[in-house]
């Protein structure tokens, strides 16, 4: 009798969720039709990148896409939207930059460059010198200083074209641009150039912040990304004759903090509002295009989420929160103030999950969590299947809620197809045209879905 009652018991559990994933898969149908039918995340970025255009931290345009992004939040109809007060860097790149190779005096060939984020000016009048080509910082140090001083150090170092996860290519191939300042400066070096951070072969020289740590600002020296055409030009020049010579003017300059703002807005949960789900993307971009890709897809994509869990009448069990972030390019303090606040004001975050990997076709979700966790968020996978997102992996997240981990929180990052995501990077070319509406639909649908799922289950 002991073992009847005990099947039956299993059978019932089994049916109970079966039944429970029946029910999810057809919210989640609801959730696709009203993204895919009604959306409004494209409309968003077209005015975004086209109206406002790049929103570098602390610049006219980045105050003007707060002002936007409140606008929009409080035509969804949420519970409250309110401004958070960050300061933030301000850098300006001036007059645009100019560079070229001498090959012999009076003959020259011009290349694009881009001063990285937070680089200092040339001197008005530019720096000629001659030029130091390295891979990485341990073939640099063992040129040493006697051959480096004066020079102007080239770091070129692709990006590892075997790797087929672009991020990791990225992460591989990136301090050379962050700390390679720092690293020729100490050996005397008058400048740095960078080899930009992308697989593709084009024009586009690729910014991005390069920082000073440790160096008086009588030590720091001027910073510039080169194209990726323009550091195979050099490179080959190089290689044929070792004396020709780097010219490259730029007009960067930093000032000091200003007052800025998170844009954050929530529906309140109606059983358990003090545990939080947030999801966000950072509203700051680059100044050299508009930033369509990274990340205002991730801005209109997070505000999504809310617009459609509205359409759908949802009433969510956990308050559901997004967070437009400052900063997140050239310092993350954004992130790292939406955090403290939270501590602050002992808020509870149950999940967290960031869109800041382009606005490609969604191909899964990247978790930082327990393995416990994961083991129950990995069986939401098969409801994915059939919306093309079967890539449930323990990863990273996000830079803007990573300041928000601990042992409680999970940690979530919506994962694009990653092939074509740096040949826009930090780039002219990251532009509107570059946006497929359905991808970018595919995206907060598929965003939506997992915030549903999580607001519903137990881990």
């Amino acid at each position: 009798m002991k073992y009847f009652k005990y099947l039956l018991i299993i059978a019932f559990s089994i049916s109970l969720n079966s039944q429970n994933l029946n029910n999810d898969s057809a919210f989640i149908d609801e959730i696709y039709d009203e993204a895919l039918s009604n959306g409004e995340s494209y409309k968003w970025l077209d005015y975004l990148s086209n109206q406002i255009g790049g929103r570098l931290s602390g610049s006219i345009n980045y105050d003007r896409s707060v002002k936007w992004g409140k606008e929009e939040l409080d035509m969804i109809d949420i519970d409250s939207v309110w401004l958070q007060p960050v300061m933030i860097p301000k850098w300006v790149r001036g007059a645009p930059e100019y560079a070229h190779i001498e090959s012999s005096p009076g003959n020259t060939i011009s290349v694009p460059i881009a001063a990285l984020g937070g680089s200092i000016s040339t001197p008005s009048i530019g720096i000629s010198a001659n030029v130091i080509e390295v891979k990485n910082f341990k073939e640099l140090n063992n040129i040493g200083r006697d051959s480096v001083k004066g020079k102007i150090v080239f770091y070129n170092r692709p990006m590892d074209p075997t790797l087929i996860n672009t991020f990791e290519a990225y992460g591989g191939s990136v301090n050379q641009r962050t700390q390679g300042a720092v690293e020729a400066a100490k050996l005397g070096a008058i400048g740095v150039i960078v080899r930009s951070m992308t697989t593709s072969l084009d024009d586009y020289p690729h910014t991005g912040s390069t920082y000073y740590e440790g160096l008086s600002l009588n030590q720091r020296i001027p910073a510039a990304a080169i194209s990726t055409n323009g550091a195979e030009l050099l490179s080959s020049m190089l290689s044929l004759n070792s004396n020709i010579k780097f010219f490259f003017r730029q007009n960067s300059k930093n000032f000091p903090d200003v007052l800025s703002h998170n844009v954050i807005g929530q529906i309140n949960g109606s059983e358990k509002p003090d545990e939080i789900i947030v999801i966000g993307g950072h509203l700051d971009s680059w100044d050299l295009g508009d930033g369509s890709h990274d990340d205002g897809s991730g801005i209109v994509q997070s505000m999504e989420v809310l617009r459609i869990l509205k359409s759908l009448n949802y009433i969510p069990k956990r308050t559901i929160r997004v967070v437009l972030f400052a900063n997140e390019e050239n310092g993350l303090r954004g992130g790292n103030k939406y955090a403290a606040e939270a501590m602050l004001n002992n808020e509870k975050h149950f999940f967290a999950l960031e869109s800041d990997a382009g606005g490609f076709t969604p191909r899964g979700f990247s978790f930082d969590t327990s393995d416990k966790e994961f083991k129950t968020i990995k069986k939401f996978e098969t409801l994915f299947i059939k919306y093309g997102m079967n890539n449930f992996f323990i990863g990273g997240s996000g830079a803007d809620i990573g300041p928000l981990k601990d042992s409680k929180v999970i940690l979530a990052g919506l994962r694009p197809d990653t092939q074509r995501y740096f040949d826009y990077h930090h780039a002219a070319s990251d532009t509107f045209d570059k946006i497929n509406k359905r991808e970018l639909e595919l995206g907060a649908a598929a965003m939506t879905a997992l915030v549903y799922l999580l607001d519903n289950y137990k881990l």
